[in-house]
């Protein structure tokens, strides 16, 4: 059976420069490349479960303008049920202007989110029938926190659904929405904001890990770029993640591979460990090409990661 997957939040817009290296403060810069493409990390994380074979749903919002009716059509494009995109009638749809290092694949991002700000929790109250017939609902922090609270509310109401938060960008979070969070999903960045503690080394790692798990989360899983991953799950022992070392065209999205996958994976029955390790492989793959969604592979592309 094909995992069942919600996605609550974001959808945004792309506009991707490649530059020589990340500007300065104040410096103008020649780019050599400009593209367009979808993202937002809801939208990246919904499309990378559902090119590994998930059946998911969004609830999520956009402007009423031409980025909002293409964002709804790369959904339906994606194979995504579609119940719950609905249109502000006043905001302009999500965009983020990402700036990418041509040399490394390092990335910097703005993102401004227009529409993203009127998705309401009595917008997901009204999408609870697509929240609690899922598996697992996958939440970030790109829409009003008390919308993704409700949310995470809601599926805790079904009894039967697992809920990940990715907490990005990341911000002071509640003991409730920490509680009610079955698995969180922070990278290095994210980690030290919510911890205040350094993630620089293993033992750094293992550290803040144990004290994000202190809060509530019955899983957390730490992304460490290059490094692979670290999770610590229940009461159980911090487990280390190795990523195969490669060399970077583009790194933009590659935390939401990590998470969209890992939602995939768990979704199809495999142990924590097996999922994670998965995880860290499609978004590896994710990086050795250009772009956010588009980068993302198909189940077809990597029998290798499916099939092990």
């Amino acid at each position: 059976m094909r995992p069942t997957i919600c996605m609550l939040g974001s959808s945004n817009i792309d506009l991707i420069a490649r530059v020589p290296r990340l500007p300065a403060p104040g410096e103008t810069l020649i780019g050599s490349l400009f593209s367009m493409g979808f993202g937002g990390k809801g939208a990246n994380q919904a499309v990378m479960a559902a090119r590994l074979g998930a059946q998911v749903a969004v609830v999520t919002k956009v402007g009423k303008d031409i980025f909002g009716t293409d964002t709804l059509n790369n959904y339906k494009a994606q194979g995504i049920d579609t119940t719950f995109v609905l249109f502000d009638e006043e905001r302009f749809s999500g965009v983020a202007p990402i700036t990418v290092d041509e040399h490394t694949g390092q990335n910097s991002i703005v993102i401004v989110s227009g529409a993203n700000d009127g998705l309401s929790p009595a917008d997901a109250r009204a999408a609870s029938s697509a929240i609690q017939s899922a598996q697992l609902l996958i939440c970030q922090l790109e829409i009003p926190l008390e919308t993704t609270l409700e949310a995470f509310r809601i599926a805790k109401e079904a009894g039967t659904v697992r809920t990940i938060l990715n907490p990005a960008p990341a911000q002071p979070l509640s003991d409730e929405l920490l509680r009610l969070t079955d698995i969180i999903a922070p990278n290095e960045t994210e980690t030290a904001l919510l911890t205040g503690l350094p993630v620089q080394t293993d033992a750094q790692a293992v550290e803040a890990a144990h004290a994000l798990r202190a809060r509530g989360p019955g899983t957390v899983i730490l992304t460490l770029g290059a490094r692979g991953a670290l999770f610590i799950e229940g009461a159980g022992e911090p487990v280390f993640v190795a990523a195969q070392q490669v060399q970077a065209v583009d790194s933009t999205g590659a935390g939401d591979a990590f998470v969209g996958s890992l939602a995939y994976f768990l979704g199809s029955g495999q142990p924590m460990r097996v999922a994670v390790e998965r995880a860290c492989a499609v978004a590896t793959r994710s990086v050795l090409n250009i772009g956010t969604q588009k980068s993302f592979p198909y189940a077809a592309d990597i029998p290798e990661i499916m099939a092990e």
